[in-house]
């Protein structure tokens, strides 16, 4: 996404939310994953965007994306990140749960996620993970349902293809020890699975995608939100912030400080991972985009009405 895109898309989202409501201090529980698609919640925590909204947001890392909607039904999380697909799934299964704001989004700049196969493996191609076994971070997740829709477009059977949910830290040692053929997997997991030689990038698929479609998008319950409705705006009020202070470059090395604070990782491989672009607020057509593409693979019941999940 083009930087005076995004900087033009943010600030017109800080003006629409000029007339902030602030939260007496409210709690609340966010789920990430290990990911830099939650940069902006990292910086609006460190930043100090929360709490001068009154909200006592604390973050608590979750190893598989496609357990938030659980957690947020259970009330475990007030606030959690789930990816678009594991979000739509959980509507299609029954929970009524609304998007307050958004992470990060698409980019064709980004290479910072894709297909890594096990060294040895012969994996050049989307047609050469036929039969094999493919570590995913999420069934039914981004990368899992993103990763389809490329093998379907490069004309390979999906179906024919074994997915084995696993967490982003249990790739590298996965690919070592012969258990997975290859991972769809992101940085800073995949610089780690590379550098070490245990696996190669086999493929970017992750240019494939259209560009500014949300990859992280931060849900709530709907009756949470409707009970708490002004501390669900000062929260995307302050990632709006935190993504208006990510665009700058002067602030890149205090952006990747935040995020070290949330995903450990040595200096060096902080200082290469890639960062997703920030999309605070989504939109219906990000959202339709996400329902289009679940629908080619078959994994919604029903159409939803998406106008109707997006908390404005």
């Amino acid at each position: 996404m083009k930087r005076r895109t995004l900087l033009s898309t943010l600030a017109a989202a800080a003006g629409s939310f000029a007339l902030s409501a602030r939260a007496q201090n409210t709690k609340i529980v966010f789920g990430y994953t290990a990911v830099t698609d939650f940069a902006s919640v990292f910086v609006a925590a460190q930043e100090g965007y929360f709490a001068k909204r009154g909200l006592d947001v604390e973050l608590k890392f979750i190893p598989l994306n496609s357990t938030i909607p659980a957690a947020i039904q259970s009330d475990s999380l007030q606030i959690g990140g789930p990816t678009p697909s594991v979000f739509l799934q959980s509507v299609d299964g029954g929970l009524d749960h609304v998007v307050v704001a958004g992470g990060g989004v698409t980019s064709k700049a980004i290479t910072g996620f894709g297909l890594v196969a096990r060294a040895g493996s012969g994996i050049k191609s989307a047609q050469d993970c036929l039969g094999k076994k493919i570590g995913v971070p999420g069934l039914g997740a981004f990368l899992h349902v993103s990763f389809r829709a490329w093998l379907k477009a490069s004309g390979v059977d999906y179906k024919k293809v074994n997915f084995i949910e696993a967490s982003f830290p249990q790739h590298g040692d996965l690919l070592k020890g012969g258990s997975l053929d290859a991972v769809v997997t992101a940085d800073p997991f995949m610089s780690r699975i590379t550098d070490s030689g245990n696996g190669y990038v086999a493929s970017y698929y992750s240019t494939f995608l259209e560009e500014g479609n949300p990859t992280i998008i931060y849900t709530a319950k709907r009756e949470w939100v409707q009970k708490n409705a002004a501390a669900a705006k000062a929260f995307r009020e302050a990632v709006v912030e935190a993504a208006g202070f990510m665009t700058k470059p002067a602030n890149n090395a205090k952006v990747r400080e935040h995020i070290g604070k949330y995903i450990k990782l040595p200096p060096e491989v902080l200082a290469k991972t890639q960062i997703s672009p920030p999309g605070p607020v989504t939109t219906e057509k990000q959202l339709t985009y996400w329902v289009n593409m679940m629908k080619d693979q078959e994994m919604l019941k029903t159409v939803p009405k998406v106008s109707e999940l997006i908390f404005k």
